[in-house]
């Protein structure tokens, strides 16, 4: 049903904002389109909230051909998890080791210098309750803030247990 080799477009996702976070009112996200109105999301998101990569949203261009998003009409079962490093004051070296410790836990992610951010796409099939420990363990040391912008049952299952 997906097509992960179709062309890549941009997917505009609206945002609310609470005072100044995030620091737009929209996010746009490559996506390959499936040729059918709809969209397979082809990266992290930094701001949006309810999405992971993977998903499939229904999508609607505006009269200048700019592709809004709409509802999600099929899950991946991703998690997005999004962290603003705090040790070594986010320092590019700071993001990536923390993107190297959740990558030997079987999870991807992508660092920003701008707000010192690390976006982490984490899929079904790694060991979530190891995830959350060492996310846990590093919101306790301070190392950085944590977020969950989308969440899966299994997410929150290994949570509770």
């Amino acid at each position: 049903m997906t097509n992960p080799e179709g062309p890549h477009v941009k997917v505009h996702f609206r945002l609310e904002t609470e005072g100044d976070w995030p620091p737009a009112s929209v996010e746009s996200l490559w996506a390959v389109d499936q040729g059918d109105g709809t969209a397979w999301l082809d990266n992290i998101p930094w701001f949006v909230r309810g999405i992971a990569c993977g998903d499939i949203v229904a999508t609607e261009p505006d009269d200048e051909g700019v592709r809004w998003a709409g509802e999600v009409l099929r899950r991946s079962e991703n998690c997005t998890i999004r962290l603003i490093v705090l040790r070594d004051g986010g320092s590019g070296a700071a993001r990536q080791s923390v993107l190297n410790a959740f990558h030997e836990l079987g999870v991807c992610g992508e660092g920003i210098e701008r707000f010192r951010m690390v976006a982490l796409d984490v899929p079904p099939a790694a060991d979530l309750a190891k995830v959350q420990r060492l996310l846990n363990h590093g919101v306790a040391k301070e190392w950085w803030h944590m977020e969950e912008g989308c969440t899966t049952a299994q997410w929150r299952a290994a949570s509770a247990g």
